[in-house]
């Protein structure tokens, strides 16, 4: 019993001594990243036609990475493998301030990108500097990384909860490193406060509340409506998967010079966005700066999107981030599956805001391999009235959503109940 209290508290002043400070300054960097990346997007609304300038940027990011860069290009994955000690280079340093800038570059110019990997990034190679300060034993130092990914993850989307758990769930597909959950709810916390210390804000979304529906007076028809709309955000976010691996792959086969990579796939962008009559889709599309504009609110306003916006944000997505810019996934990926429920509650007569918080976390669960973290994040983002219904919908896209996700280094241990 002794040792078990020795134990605790030995985890306890680690998190005090080691993570707090990361912690700090992870959320102190997110925040300056955040507000970067909303003077980047009201100058690119203000100037439009500086979006005809990307596959000129995409050059720039490509050289940049290229003469100082190197050992950092794989982002989020040398994150995982770090943790999983399977990188030899280890997570340089430099990868905060260049995903930062490239991130920030991406959007001001116009491309379909997220933050959460750059937020994950800097948590990541804070927490591995740190260890390299303090020469911690191996565990010691996965646990620590893991913070890291959680502040970040925290602090760029206001979710600690959340936050912690998807460090947990991240690394296998099928088990959790419950030894972390203290360090990592620690930093997550810390991160969090921090950054709103700064007067950062974070997009609010609700979820009306239906009498006519209630876990306690579920009618079968609208159970099943729920879990096909799961299935259609396991596939959609297998297409996305999918999409992106093979553009990546394409354009490494059949492009020799990796500059030209970024100028096709900036102009790629540039071409459908002129063929839709619309600019919507580029950037974070969280926000739009139209009244009528589709993003990820108005997604969850009946006839706030178009039948097909979770598709074309899809491909502009795909397109950015598989050839040569900088960003996240997750944020894009709300986008998909808000827009997605959007269409599927309209089609199947349901409510068309439950459906759209049902896919905003549904294909972010399916393409990352984290199904509780995305009902945590249900939770934190809408409350927790439906939380049943986000269990289901989390559960069955992650069943549908294929063996592979966005991050390819998480392994997959899951043993009994393989996924379809």
């Amino acid at each position: 019993m002794l040792k078990d209290i020795r134990e605790a508290f030995r985890h306890l002043f680690r998190s005090i001594l080691v993570v707090f400070p990361m912690a700090v300054v992870t959320g102190s960097l997110v925040a300056l990243f955040l507000f970067l990346l909303d003077k980047a997007t009201l100058f690119r609304w203000q100037n439009k036609w500086i979006i005809y300038l990307l596959p000129l940027i995409g050059i720039l990011i490509t050289q940049i990475y290229q003469v100082i860069g190197k050992g950092s290009e794989a982002g989020n994955n040398l994150i995982i493998d770090e943790i999983n000690e399977e990188s030899t280079k280890g997570v340089p340093l430099r990868m905060t301030p260049l995903i930062i800038l490239t991130t920030v570059l991406t959007h001001l110019f116009g491309g379909s990108a997220g933050r959460e990997g750059t937020a994950v990034q800097i948590g990541g190679s804070l927490a591995a500097f740190s260890n390299k300060i303090f020469k911690f034993k191996l565990i010691e130092k996965r646990l620590l990384v893991m913070a890291g990914v959680a502040a970040g993850f925290s602090a760029v989307f206001g979710t600690p909860i959340a936050a912690t758990v998807f460090a947990l769930e991240i690394l296998f597909v099928g088990r959790i490193r419950f030894d972390a959950l203290l360090t990592c709810l620690f930093a997550s916390i810390v991160s969090n406060s921090v950054c709103l210390l700064y007067g950062i804000t974070h997009t609010h979304y609700s979820i009306a509340s239906n009498p006519l529906i209630s876990i306690h007076q579920i009618d079968l028809l609208f159970l099943l409506k729920v879990i096909l709309a799961g299935i259609a955000f396991g596939i959609a976010s297998q297409i996305f998967v999918t999409f992106s691996e093979l553009l990546k792959n394409s354009t490494k086969k059949y492009i020799q010079k990796k500059w030209l990579i970024p100028v096709i796939g900036g102009g790629m962008v540039l071409f459908i966005s002129f063929l839709l009559n619309t600019d919507d889709y580029l950037g974070l599309s969280v926000i739009s700066e139209k009244a009528n504009g589709i993003s990820i609110v108005s997604a969850f306003k009946a006839n706030g999107v178009d039948e097909l916006s979770w598709f074309w944000k899809l491909i502009l997505t795909a397109i950015t981030l598989s050839m040569g810019f900088k960003g996240g996934e997750v944020t894009p990926l709300f986008f998909i599956g808000a827009a997605l429920g959007n269409t599927l509650g309209m089609f199947l007569g349901c409510p068309v805001d439950l459906f759209a918080g049902l896919g905003f976390i549904s294909v972010f669960a399916a393409a990352t391999n984290t199904p509780l973290a995305s009902m945590l994040l249900g939770v934190e983002l809408f409350g927790g009235e439906f939380l049943p219904f986000f269990a289901i919908s989390c559960i069955i896209a992650y069943y549908f959503s294929g063996s592979k996700g966005i991050y390819h280094s998480q392994k997959n241990e899951a043993s009994k109940w393989p996924k379809i």
